[in-house]
């Protein structure tokens, strides 16, 4: 039983270092930005968003560092995520499911005191059917579409609900919230536009309290804040608001290891469809991430990672397990078999990635696959 421990440990520890990428999720940092967006929030509170696995980076931990700091509002977009993450947290923690919940799903969420988000009456109908059922008042929060279209009771239910609560419910509404569409655009015209509709609303239905804010909306200043924010993106490191500098402190940071280095001469193809042909001798190193590891397609022929601060441009199609890039901008012999790039860290940030993908850091973040060595600090 001895050797089988000490086989077990040793596997353990030559998968850890020999990983061919490092994913490092920084949890004190995690927690200098909540209490970062807490002091710019206070006195109204600050719950977190942890949908998607926090953004890909494990719900477990991150639920449990930000319980830690005083958080007790947790958000998730699906029942499965909720059920996944209560046993992590504490009895006096709530999680809240924004997509509402799926037919059938009712009497288990209540008995699990998980708090669905209502975006319709359909999913009003069958939460207080639920409560019927079970014989007593059940907590649910109301979501408003303000102008998304997305989620949320749209203007010709509002009136059918509002008669529903006059007429007295089995229902506790804990808050009425919507979602801001725009906030990462601090000048956008559609901020405007949904605090007015969302004002309207809350003259509608009076004596309610009001969730309105996530990351970007922390910024849009103490109107949009309600009495509870829901910051998402921004905990994780990433910026709040385009164009702006970011006042949060990075996250996450991800190294992945060479696997071969090679020279070529000019006129050789790299990658699939010999979409790449280099114009002089070059220096190629493939690393061992791909789009299967959440580097997009997308960065073939124009994205980077890093190497001591030089930067090394990918060349050629991203493969589903390996990405080629050019090291000739490197002295000879200084990147080999087994050194580590600098994908994301102090030199490339997730929103310079999300620049050369054409696409935003929150897909750049929750796609960061599970074949890196995660490593919690």
């Amino acid at each position: 039983m001895d050797s089988d421990i000490l086989v077990s440990r040793t596997r353990i520890a030559t998968t850890t270092q020999g990983a061919t990428g490092y994913l490092t999720i920084d949890l004190a940092a995690l927690g200098r930005n909540y209490r970062k967006l807490v002091s710019m929030l206070a006195p109204v509170r600050a719950g977190a968003v942890v949908k998607a696995d926090a953004y890909g980076l494990g719900a477990d931990r991150v639920g449990r560092t930000l319980y830690g700091e005083g958080c007790r509002h947790f958000f998730v977009a699906q029942f499965v995520e909720a059920v996944r993450l209560r046993p992590a947290l504490a009895h006096d923690a709530q999680i809240l499911v924004l997509n509402g919940l799926q037919p059938g799903n009712e009497i288990a969420c209540a008995e699990m005191g998980i708090v669905p988000v209502l975006n319709s009456l359909a999913q009003w109908r069958q939460w207080s059917a639920a409560a019927r059922i079970l014989k007593r008042c059940l907590p649910a929060v109301l979501q408003f579409d303000t102008g998304m279209s997305r989620l949320g009771f749209p203007r010709e239910e509002r009136r059918e609900l509002a008669a529903a609560l006059r007429d007295g419910s089995n229902v506790e509404i804990l808050f009425i919230m919507s979602h801001l569409a725009s906030a990462d655009d601090m000048g956008s015209e559609q901020n405007g536009e949904q605090f007015a509709e969302m004002s309207r609303i809350a003259d509608e239905f009076p004596g309610f309290d009001i969730s309105f804010a996530n990351s970007g909306g922390v910024f849009l200043g103490d109107a949009y804040h309600g009495v509870l924010a829901r910051p998402g993106i921004a905990l994780y490191g990433g910026a709040p608001n385009a164009g702006e500098k970011n006042p949060m402190e990075p996250v996450v940071s991800l190294n992945v290891a060479v696997v071969q280095t090679r020279t070529v001469p000019a006129g050789a193809k790299v990658g699939y469809g010999g979409a790449h042909v280099t114009q002089r001798e070059t220096r190629l190193a493939t690393i061992a991430a791909g789009y299967a590891d959440g580097l997009p397609r997308c960065l073939s022929d124009r994205g980077a990672v890093y190497f001591k601060g030089v930067r090394l441009p990918i060349v050629g199609r991203v493969s589903m397990d390996s990405t080629t890039i050019d090291i000739t901008a490197l002295p000879e012999g200084a990147l080999t078999f087994g050194s580590l790039v600098e994908v994301l860290g102090r030199h490339q940030t997730l929103e310079d990635i999300a620049r050369d993908a054409g696409t935003i850091s929150y897909e750049i973040l929750t796609g960061l696959g599970d074949r890196y060595d995660r490593q919690y600090r």
